[in-house]
C-alpha cells in the first residue's frame, strides 16, 4: 500500500486554536443515532463494506500459532459459502470479500504472514501489528522503535503504534511530535503507520483533537481511537473530533489519513453508526480499506449472523 501522508513541520499555532464544540459534537452524535435506519439489500451491501474494512484482531496472552493461522483462514474466507454465493459472490474468483487484515503481537506476525501467503492473498490481506509497549506505551523509546522494527523485519505491512498519552495530558506536543516521527522512519517506506490516541484516556475532547493532529503532522497514515484495553473505547463522539480533525489536516495540506475506530464495536448497528459518519463527514473516497478500518474481533461474527438472517428472509 502506497503511503500518502510525508507529514509536516508542527505548527504549535495551529493547536493553540484548537475549539471543540462539545454540543455541537453531541449534537451530532444524537442525531446519528437517530438516523433512519438502513433496511434490505442496502443495509446488506452496507455491511459487506463493513466487513472489507475489519482489521480482525487477536491480542491475548494465550494466542498460539494455531488460533492466529485459524485467524487468517477466518479473514480469507469470513462468511459461509452458500451465503456468499446468495449474495453475488463465489471464493473460487478472486474474491474481494474478506477482512482488510489481521492483526497480531509482532511475535506472531511471521505466523500471520506465512499463512496468508499460502492462501494467496498476500497483496489483499494486510498483516498488521500492535508495538511501541502495547498498551500502555510505556517503555522506554529505544524499546519502543525496536519492537516496530522487529515487526517490519518479520513482514508486518502495518504498525499500529500506540502514543504515550503523558505526553499529550502534560501538554509536550513537541516531545510527542518527535517521537511519533521518529516512529515513522522505523516503520521504513513500506509499512503504513496507525497511531493510537487511546482517547478514553486524553481526559477532554480538545486533547482529541489536538492529539489526532499532533499524529498526522508527525507522518501518522491512520489515526485510531483505542487499542481496546481501555475503560472507555471507540465512541462515535470520538470518532467525529476525529474525522474532523483529518478533514482540517486534508484541507490545509491535501494528504488523505485514514479513521481506525477500534475496541467495544461488536454490532452490525455499530458498523454501520461508523460508516454513515465517515461518509457524512469524509465523504465516499474514506470509505474503503484503504482509509477506513474496523479494528474487532467480535464484529465478524454479528455482521454474519444479519447476513444470514437477509439471506433467508429474501430467499435468495
Amino acid at each position: 500500500m502506497e503511503i500518502l501522508n510525508p507529514g509536516c513541520e508542527l505548527d504549535l499555532g495551529w493547536l493553540n486554536n484548537v475549539y471543540v464544540n462539545l454540543s455541537a459534537v453531541k449534537g451530532s452524535s444524537f442525531d446519528l443515532a437517530n438516523s433512519r435506519p438502513l433496511k434490505d439489500e442496502y443495509r446488506a451491501a452496507w455491511l459487506l463494506k463493513a466487513l472489507t474494512c475489519i482489521d480482525l484482531t487477536t491480542l491475548g496472552g494465550d494466542d498460539t500459532d494455531s488460533n492466529v493461522s485459524r485467524l487468517c483462514l477466518t479473514a480469507f474466507r469470513p462468511l459461509p459459502k452458500d451465503v456468499l454465493n446468495a449474495l453475488g459472490f463465489d471464493y473460487a474468483e478472486n474474491c474481494p470479500i474478506h477482512t482488510a487484515a489481521v492483526c497480531v503481537y509482532p511475535s506472531k506476525v511471521e505466523c500471520a504472514v506465512n499463512t496468508i501467503w499460502k492462501f494467496g492473498q498476500s497483496c489483499n490481506i494486510k498483516v498488521a501489528s500492535v508495538a511501541t509497549g502495547f498498551p500502555s506505551g510505556q517503555m522506554p523509546l529505544k524499546t519502543r522503535l525496536e519492537e516496530i522494527r522487529y515487526a517490519v523485519e518479520k513482514g508486518a505491512a502495518e504498525i499500529d503504534i500506540v502514543i504515550d498519552r503523558s505526553l499529550v495530558l502534560t501538554g509536550q506536543w513537541d516531545v510527542l511530535y518527535r517521537e511519533l516521527q521518529q516512529m515513522k522512519e522505523a516503520c521504513g517506506p513500506n509499512a503504513l503507520m496507525k497511531s493510537i490516541l487511546a482517547t478514553g484516556e486524553l481526559d477532554n475532547l480538545s486533547n482529541v483533537y489536538k492529539a489526532s493532529l499532533v499524529a498526522m503532522i508527525a507522518g501518522s497514515d491512520f489515526i485510531k481511537t483505542s487499542t481496546g484495553k481501555e475503560a472507555i473505547n471507540a465512541t462515535i463522539p470520538f470518532g467525529i473530533v476525529m474525522a474532523r480533525a483529518i478533514k482540517e489536516y486534508y484541507e490545509k495540506t491535501g494528504y488523505k489519513v485514514g479513521l481506525k475506530p477500534a475496541g467495544g464495536i461488536r454490532t452490525s448497528k455499530e458498523a454501520l453508526d461508523w460508516l454513515v459518519m465517515i461518509k457524512e463527514i469524509l465523504g465516499n473516497s474514506w470509505l474503503t480499506p484503504q482509509l477506513f478500518r474496523i479494528g474487532a474481533s467480535g464484529l465478524l461474527s454479528d455482521i454474519k449472523d444479519n447476513l444470514q438472517q437477509y439471506v433467508a428472509s429474501s430467499n435468495l
